[in-house]
């Protein structure tokens, strides 16, 4: 497997050294170079299998090479040990609940598979990493907690201090070990920008850092495997379907349209975002505007002004767009919103759509799951397009116990993971957006 940096100034390389280096020398993200393409016969045989078992089958293909195949199916057996439910809606729509791993949310899938591939490298070569990620919310708990314990990775999560809910800051702060969280007097696009100045920062390279956010190629092959996985339990190959996705950083859109390239018949990917709409607005217009500051919204995990992995969607349609959000090159354009529809969801009608699917339907979701709910249901409206339909829950309602109590008057009954982490001591470090400040603690920590 070979890939190339989006900005196209670097060398391709290995999966591998794309893992454990994250992004690429020149800034930009790594995409794979070509991807295998499944035959109906070879998924129509996987229509029976358990979700590890799709996931091994898929990516023993896509890892061809990379990792032997009793390693690679150990590694995918131990992350993929939890439930994926799917729950219907009507004949024509279904959810497919991401929130059963241990951070109760879909974030849960990547970092799990890439911890355990990272470990697998590092541990041949007797070499350690450190972890720098940036979160909005869900992506910080699911990494620290899919590398915790790991004797040759550390991590250091940094998050906007004011714009996390208590359990999603509890599930990075509660950990310690080889765990740090920082809180960021900030949004997360300053995370989002500290951390990839350090992996440009030539003074830190002996600190051997690396990523574990959807900047990472390691985030999002794993994201690919769920649209196989729910696809072949709900649906008959050829059939098409729509996924509907809740976007912030775009790493899940560009799992499905990973999917679709490997031959998965996506019929329109559906990236519902809140009110930081520059997405919606560049398909629109074909004019990009980062939103700095990005908008605190309701849905606080999909609050990006300027998403990381839309250099990676320009790219995937010819384009290129660089580091800072200039686009050098545009995309095709036309085939790029043949199949890509990204709307906006306000907060208001994030909350109506909470409590019309409790009150309507007895099925609870949260603010997440309600903005890709109601993209799709704005689509067909406006379009008519009844297509069958799988829209993504990406997170567990009691990650957000006051905001959908607020919302349907009951608080959602917490996993035994999140009660766990309840009675559990905090600790963290707290940092302004001054990068020079960040770069002292970088060194005072790993030094």
């Amino acid at each position: 497997m070979k890939l190339y940096s989006t900005n196209l100034k670097a060398e391709e390389v290995s999966f591998e050294t794309a893992l454990i280096n994250g992004l690429a020398p020149d800034k930009g993200l790594y995409m794979p170079k070509e991807l295998p393409v499944f035959s109906k016969d070879e998924l129509v045989s996987l229509k029976d299998g358990s979700y590890p078992e799709i996931a091994f089958q898929i990516l023993k293909n896509v890892l061809k090479g990379e990792i032997d195949e009793e390693s690679l199916k150990s590694i995918v057996y131990d992350a993929y040990n939890y439930e994926v439910p799917l729950e219907e809606i009507d004949e024509n729509t279904y959810i497919m609940r991401l929130d059963q791993g241990p951070t109760a949310s879909f974030k849960d899938f990547a970092a799990r598979m890439m911890a355990r591939l990272m470990q697998y490298y590092l541990s041949k070569e007797n070499k350690s990493l450190t972890i720098l990620t940036a979160t909005s919310g869900d992506t910080g708990s699911a990494v620290a907690h899919a590398f915790y314990g790991l004797d040759n990775i550390r991590v250091i999560v940094l998050f906007p201090e004011t714009e996390v809910s208590d359990r999603q800051r509890k599930q990075m702060t509660t950990l310690n070990k080889n765990i740090s969280a920082i809180a960021i007097d900030g949004k997360f696009d300053d995370c989002q920008a500290m951390v990839k100045q350090a992996f440009a920062d030539e003074d830190l390279k002996p600190f051997n850092l690396s990523s574990a956010n959807s900047i990472n190629i390691g985030r999002l092959v794993p994201q690919s495997l769920y649209y196989f996985y729910s696809y072949l339990k709900l649906r008959n190959f050829p059939d098409e379907v729509i996924f509907s996705i809740p976007s912030g950083n775009f790493g899940n859109m560009m799992g499905c349209l990973l999917a679709k390239k490997m031959g998965l018949p996506v019929k329109k990917i559906l990236s519902s975002v809140n009110d930081n709409d520059e997405v919606p607005k560049f398909l629109n217009t074909g004019e990009y505007h980062k939103i700095e500051p990005s908008r605190n919204s309701l849905s606080n995990a999909m609050n990006v002004g300027h998403p990381s992995n839309l250099a990676r969607l320009i790219t995937l349609y010819g384009g290129e767009m660089d580091e800072s959000g200039t686009i050098n090159k545009m995309p095709d354009m036309d085939s790029l919103k043949n199949d890509v529809i990204s709307i906006s969801v306000t907060d208001e009608e994030t909350k109506a759509t909470v409590k019309e699917f409790y009150d309507e339907r007895n099925i609870l979701i949260e603010p997440h799951g309600a903005v890709g709910i109601k993209g799709l249901m704005d689509y067909r409206e406006k379009t008519g397009d009844n297509t069958f339909a799988i829209t993504l829950e990406t997170a567990h309602p009691a990650k957000f116990p006051a905001e959908v109590e607020a919302i349907i008057g009951v608080e959602p009954e917490p996993s035994q993971n999140l009660l766990d982490i309840e009675s559990k001591e905090e600790k963290m470090d707290h940092i302004d957006t001054d990068y020079a400040k960040f770069k002292k603690y970088l060194k005072e920590k790993l030094g």
